[in-house]
């Protein structure tokens, strides 16, 4: 009993902050995305992918998690895009607070898109609020079809699911109507795109959607 207690007051806590950031996008009229995913799903590709096609219309910045190194950072910054690294140190998912801090080296006012690239992990980011508006899940073709069986708390508290890789279905065993049909049996809400960071298949839908949510916001 005493660990359920203690987890909950650090979550209740975890969404005092989250909701103070929530409030501070919103002031601003910031599109704040939370992107989750397993390692080597592709996070950062995408990311990379989306900038190169939205960074001359819309301002973006970055948050990048990571557990060790700035990697995915120095990837990111060389789009020329505001860009903050935060080191877990072994820590298995970003917290409110974290990104409270991170966001200060940011010029918010000048920012209409914040994307936070979670650590690589489909557990623990599930239960923690950053103060976004959306959780972002990357899945791809490589993992499998019954990911969203295996890990239904991400896809639960998702509001949306991009399917990465798919120019490797030829090559996998991944059958994608099993994979759709587990995560909508889980989340009837999700919205779902089918992408290729290599070949470039569904990055325009996906563009379009996320220039769509920002221009919603912005109003």
């Amino acid at each position: 009993m005493s660990v359920i207690t203690i987890e909950r007051k650090v979550l209740e806590r975890n969404d005092s902050v989250a909701a103070q950031n929530r409030r501070r996008f919103a002031a601003h009229k910031i599109c704040v995305f939370n992107v989750v995913s397993s390692p080597g799903a592709g996070k950062t590709t995408l990311l990379e992918r989306t900038i190169e096609r939205l960074s001359g219309s819309i301002r973006l910045a970055v948050v990048e998690g990571d557990v060790q190194t700035d990697v995915d950072a120095r990837r990111v910054a060389r789009y020329g895009v505001p860009v903050v690294q935060i080191v877990t140190n072994g820590g298995c998912h970003l917290e409110a607070k974290l990104v409270q801090e991170a966001v200060e080296a940011l010029d918010l006012a000048a920012t209409e898109l914040l994307v936070i690239e979670n650590v690589g992990n489909l557990v623990c980011p599930a239960n923690y609020d950053l103060g976004e508006a959306l959780k972002v899940v990357v899945l791809s073709t490589t993992e499998g079809d019954d990911k969203p069986l295996k890990y239904p708390g991400m896809f639960r508290n998702a509001g949306v699911l991009v399917i990465n890789k798919i120019d490797l279905l030829p090559y996998v065993n991944c059958d994608m109507a099993a994979m759709r049909r587990h995560a909508l049996q889980i989340n009837p809400d999700l919205r779902v795109f089918e992408v290729s960071c290599t070949s470039g298949a569904g990055l325009t839908e996906w563009c379009d959607w996320v220039a769509g949510e920002v221009a919603r916001v912005r109003a």
